[in-house]
């Protein structure tokens, strides 16, 4: 396989974890480069969490190295993930049903302004620039003061995929972001995903949905049982193909010689 243009978000290098004595992952090289969505794949407990967990902040790596555009990280918290850069969108969505969309887009961030002494919110600059932000990148609400509990699953979504790309964020992970969406709402999804990546963001999209990646990622990188299969351009292989690596961990023989990122 070619190698990437120019110096990667993300390098993960031998990345290994045990829990006691279950070897979880076994080194795992993993790369996102600049503005590209990978589709990371794997049957359940191939260890596809466990790796994005350890990019995130929430597992610390038993051996194995990190790079965040070109400096070697250590990313001990989400905290740490966040600051460089990196946002996830987890199933569920880490949204507060009870507030606005306005406040959860601005969740932690908030503006403010000041009445005398008295610092108090600015809801209403919060709405205006969160309809602002959410339309720059195709996203209509119907108005920023309508709880997040009464939205759809795909609008939930959507919310959380504009809060990233605003904010300046140069990684998004989307984590099943299409499980139990309608047709409709995952179309839409996926052009929000396709959005983030023409906005300059680098995607890391994590699925049991092939057909849902294929339509979007440019590279596949799959693992099982805890090691990558291989990487793999989207022009290079089939659904077909993607899906019975998946599932089998076996490589077609026609992609065998096809050689690994970077060599």
């Amino acid at each position: 396989m070619a190698e990437q243009n120019g110096t990667p978000v993300v390098e993960m290098k031998d990345i290994t974890k045990t829990f006691g004595t279950i070897n979880v992952l076994r080194g795992i090289d993993f790369v996102v480069g600049q503005q590209e969505i990978v589709g990371l794949l794997g049957d359940n407990g191939a260890g596809k969490s466990t790796l994005i967990k350890i990019l995130t902040g929430v597992y610390t790596p038993t051996s194995g190295q990190i790079r965040f555009e070109g400096h070697d990280v250590e990313i001990n918290s989400p905290q740490d993930a966040r600051a460089l850069g990196v946002e996830t969108v987890y199933q569920d969505l880490a949204l507060v049903p009870l507030m606005s969309i306005s406040r959860n887009f601005w969740l932690g961030q908030e503006i403010t302004r000041k009445i005398g002494p008295i610092e108090v919110l600015d809801n209403a600059e919060m709405a205006e620039r969160t309809r602002k932000a959410l339309l720059d990148i195709g996203i209509h609400i119907r108005n920023p003061d309508e709880a997040v509990g009464s939205l759809s699953g795909g609008e939930r979504q959507s919310i959380a995929i504009g809060r990233a790309v605003y904010f300046g964020k140069k990684l998004l992970i989307l984590d099943e972001p299409t499980s139990a969406l309608s047709v409709g709402e995952t179309a839409k999804v996926l052009e929000y995903t396709k959005a983030a990546k023409e906005r300059g963001m680098s995607v890391i999209f994590i699925t049991h949905n092939i057909g849902h990646v294929h339509k979007v990622a440019d590279r596949f990188t799959i693992i099982s049982h805890g090691q990558k299969v291989g990487d793999f351009r989207k022009d290079e292989v089939t659904e077909l193909e993607v899906a019975n690596m998946v599932m089998t961990g076996e490589v077609p023989d026609r992609l065998r010689l096809v050689p690994e990122i970077g060599d």
